[in-house]
């Protein structure tokens, strides 16, 4: 378990009240970045100012503040007030900035490489988690409740052109931010009725197996053997709880695959981002879910976006998270011809993605038995990856690999041909991967002699 420091919010616990001569200037530089803004925005030759980018629209809008604050010492001056000071000035143009164009109070922890988890109990308990495990309570995000709620809804209002509501009559949000993090928000449904918040920030967006084995995830064995798997066009389901890695490693068996080939992503909130780069894949069509708009009509559903991305001509469907009745038609998906498909499903082992793949399928409008959806699981799946942290807590890394072999008695049948050694980290088992698949995999390129160590190939 980690140990949890605490660090002190400036002031305690309650947020300071605001200075009078601060709050006076913040509300003006406000005020007047939302009247010049907009002007100065149509003076910039471009067709549309929706195309003008973020860093220049910055630019601008400090600019504008230099100015507002310059005539604000003036006017506090002939009020015979006294000023709030250069550096508090500065400050602030620098709050408003981030409140307007980038994360309020969550911009410096998000600037920050090595936080993974912000976690946002309310506006004024805030805990962060580090890549090293250790956690720390942190200062305020924001100056209230309203506050938070507010900085919430423009990140949705910034993050989609899909309608994102945050209200009572909706009042859960799930979206992707500019940095590529995922944020889910919940509005008046904890107790005090305050706003929460969870952010999972993806440290790799771009990701390799090859740095995967430098970050101590996989071994050389591990690489090869996961290479071939993905160039022989198996169907692989990446298992693990959360944090565990698998939208890491999904990205980077992507990354073996062939630069020209088709590929449809579907996700409840965009997080793979394959599409970011074309160079490593051309052909990228990324689906997202909707919700239902003010009138509840027009949600989109993953289970629907896996069926509509049967029609798209994929040469593989990719399932960020498998979280409900998308089980089925992503199952058929991987069974009738896209091959090399892939999916990741919350899983605290790999024989136990098998029994949360059935309970989804009971859940699922067709109302499956166990015997079909075990079948159907067995025909489509042929490797579950799980992924896990290390025995002293240190590291993310595969942990097991089953092989799939068929369905009995309303059971899927696998082989577990990598399993935990001493230290939580994958070790081959000898002989337990089949022949025929043994010699698809070595046609792939794999070596067999990497099955050989029973230790692994584990750096030591």
């Amino acid at each position: 378990m980690t140990d949890l420091h605490r660090r002190e919010p400036a002031g305690g616990n309650d947020a300071a009240p605001a200075d009078s001569a601060e709050s006076r200037l913040k509300a003006r530089l406000l005020k007047a970045l939302e009247s010049e803004l907009p002007r100065r925005l149509r003076a910039v030759d471009v067709a549309d100012v929706a195309f003008v980018p973020v860093s220049a629209r910055r630019d601008t809008a400090r600019g504008v503040l230099s100015g507002v604050l310059a005539q604000h010492d003036e006017d506090e001056l002939a009020a015979g007030r006294v000023l709030p000071g250069s550096e508090v000035g500065k400050r602030l143009v620098e709050q408003v900035l981030d409140e307007v164009f980038g994360l309020g109070g969550l911009e410096a922890l998000l600037a920050d490489p090595e936080v993974e988890t912000i976690v946002v109990n309310r506006f004024d308990r805030v805990f962060v988690q580090y890549a090293s495990g250790r956690r720390e309570q942190v200062a305020a995000v924001a100056g209230s409740n309203e506050e938070l709620t507010e900085l919430v809804r423009s990140l949705a209002a910034r993050a989609s052109s899909e309608e994102r509501r945050f209200d009572r009559g909706s009042p859960a949000l799930n979206l992707q931010l500019p940095d590529g993090a995922r944020m889910f928000a919940v509005l008046g449904l904890t107790a005090g009725g305050v706003t929460a918040c969870t952010i999972r920030r993806h440290r790799y967006l771009v990701a390799s197996l090859a740095k995967l084995r430098t970050r101590g995830t996989i071994d050389v064995g591990l690489e090869r053997f996961l290479r071939a798997v993905v160039r022989a066009r198996k169907n692989v389901l990446i298992t693990g709880g959360t944090g565990a890695g698998k939208t890491t490693l999904l990205r980077a068996l992507a990354s073996e695959m062939g630069a020209g080939e088709r590929i449809v992503t579907v996700e409840d909130a965009f997080e793979l981002g394959l599409d970011r780069d074309p160079r490593l894949h051309a052909d990228v069509v990324a689906l997202q879910a909707r919700e239902a708009n003010v009138e509840g009509e027009g949600a989109v559903d993953q289970a629907m976006l896996v069926r509509w991305s049967l029609r798209m001509n994929p040469d593989r469907v990719i399932v960020g998270e498998i979280r409900g009745p998308e089980v089925i038609p992503m199952c058929n998906a991987m069974s009738q011809g896209n091959d090399g498909s892939m999916a990741t499903i919350h899983a605290s082992s790999s024989g136990i993605a098998f029994t949360r793949l059935a309970s989804y399928a009971a859940q699922s409008p067709e109302r499956l038995p166990l015997e079909t959806t075990a079948l159907l699981v067995a025909s489509a799946v042929h490797f579950v990856v799980h992924l896990a942290r290390t025995a002293d807590r240190s590291t993310r890394a595969v942990a097991s690999i089953r092989e799939v072999v068929g369905a009995e008695h309303g059971l899927v049948i696998s082989n577990e041909i990598y399993r935990p050694g001493p230290d939580g980290r994958a070790v081959p088992i000898a002989g337990a991967l089949r022949t025929d698949t043994l010699d698809e995999l070595v046609s792939a390129g794999f070596d067999v002699q990497l099955l050989a160590q029973p230790t692994g190939w584990w750096p030591r």
